[in-house]
């Protein structure tokens, strides 16, 4: 049976298997040791939930191609939604196995139209903002200090990979508010999946590019990069995983494109297998790049991701 994945802030069961699933992956270990993997001293072991921190981190050092130093594995190119998508269906997978629930969905954060009084940050959710008298640790909610929960994998000023043993951060931009109906309008109504030169040039206009936040250029960040920036803190870096919510903002951009792929007409996606080697990642066959498969592994590709109805679907497509 199909997962049904359900707003965080109306749907109290998600919301409390999410935070008890969370919670769990965190405090699994899995034998990994963090200096097996070249990370420097101090030495931790990595729980599960570390695994998808990483897998994110080294996702946004694989350039395609590797000379370019801006469109990765993973982000500001086409293959920033199948990706995404990938990675939320194995994490999906992880919190089924862990609750004992197969059917368990991941629930989305509908942020359109919210503030810093959404219910999300409400103690049985997410909790809060961070204390700017403790350097932003997060002091309210299921992931708070007084918490087990605790950052352990991390990228220092210079991205590199580094372990720390910390509470969780936010820094909420307030000021700067989230994404607008009117923004998602806009994407939505654009026909273009993407569009040369498929990276995240301001100038690029594209439902993916709209979608990733990269423009209008004049006044970015939107609609995903512009929930990393608000909610601040550990969401800012490419170790953003650590915070619950990035799956949250996530499964909601997730589910834009859903709504999206409704009504999309041919092709739903490009670039397809004809396109350039230097956009390997990014056509339509190309494998996702991931830690816990290989690229042999030809089950997982963009293709794939246009059809998952039969391991989740939303309870609505509706928003705002």
């Amino acid at each position: 049976m199909a997962a049904i994945r359900s707003n965080i802030v109306t749907d109290k069961a998600a919301r409390d298997g999410y935070v008890e699933g969370i919670l769990a992956l965190k405090a699994e270990g899995t034998g990994i040791m963090s200096n097996s993997l070249g990370i420097p001293e101090p030495v931790v072991e990595l729980s599960t939930y570390d695994l998808f921190v990483l897998w994110h981190i080294w996702a946004m050092s694989v350039f395609t191609p590797p000379t370019e130093g801006d469109r990765n594995a993973a982000h500001r190119g086409p293959v920033f939604l199948p990706w995404h998508r990938f990675m939320l269906i194995l994490l999906e997978g992880q919190l089924q196995r862990v609750l004992g629930n197969p059917d368990f969905g991941l629930p989305y954060w509908s942020w359109v139209d919210d503030d810093e009084n959404s219910p999300v940050w409400a103690d049985d959710c997410m909790g809060g903002n961070g204390d700017p008298g403790r350097g932003f640790t997060v002091t309210t909610g299921p992931f708070s200090e007084s918490s087990p929960f605790r950052v352990n994998i991390a990228t220092n000023s210079d991205g590199d990979v580094v372990t720390v043993r910390r509470p969780l951060r936010r820094r909420f931009n307030v000021p700067l508010g989230l994404p607008t109906q009117d923004e998602l309008r806009v994407a939505l109504a654009n026909s273009d999946y993407d569009v040369p030169p498929w990276d995240a040039s301001g100038q690029t206009v594209s439902f993916r590019n709209l979608v990733e936040g990269w423009v209008p250029a004049e006044t970015q960040p939107h609609l995903h990069n512009r929930v990393h920036v608000w909610v601040g803190g550990d969401m800012l870096p490419a170790s953003s995983p650590n915070d619950p919510v990035f799956y949250l903002n996530h499964c909601n951009e997730d589910r834009i494109w859903a709504a999206w792929l409704e009504n999309a007409a041919e092709p739903r996606y490009v670039p397809d297998q004809s396109a350039a080697e230097d956009l390997f990642r990014h056509r339509i066959d190309d494998p996702l790049y991931s830690i816990f498969t290989a690229d042999d592994d030809d089950r997982w590709t963009p293709r794939r991701m246009l059809g998952v109805a039969d391991i989740y679907s939303y309870d609505s497509l509706t928003f705002g």
